[in-house]
């Protein structure tokens, strides 16, 4: 069996549903395809106000991309204590933070030539 390619376009609005409907905050689009030295395509950053949310938010994800398009991340890191999760969809890489680990790391700082695209709330 051949594994069907999936739109970058279409699993990014996968993982913003995923994080929408558990109420992730402070959803930032990173657009990475103009650096070089990028290992992805984008980053998608957000961030949950416990390890519960954050964790709910993982799920979330998970489950939609799965439910939509038949796909599963490559790798996930950080599930187990909740305060910052890596979910590697190899063309785009999700960060789900808890506020202030994200705070202490800003990663946005990091990666400052990047066009950063915000989402606004819909709660």
């Amino acid at each position: 069996m051949v594994k069907k390619e999936v739109s970058t376009d279409v699993l990014l609005a996968n993982i913003i549903k995923g994080i929408e409907e558990v109420k992730g905050n402070d959803i930032d689009i990173l657009d990475l395809r103009e650096i070089d030295t990028a290992v992805c395509d984008y980053f998608v950053i957000c961030n949950g106000n416990s390890n519960t949310q954050v964790n709910a938010i993982v799920h979330s994800i998970q489950k939609i991309v799965s439910k939509e398009l038949k796909d599963k991340p490559w790798h996930v890191e950080g599930a187990d204590n909740g305060e910052w999760v890596l979910m590697d969809y190899v063309s785009i890489v999700v960060h789900v933070f808890q506020k202030h680990i994200r705070e202490y790391y800003n990663i946005e700082g990091l990666w400052g030539d990047a066009k950063i695209t915000s989402i606004q709330n819909k709660y």
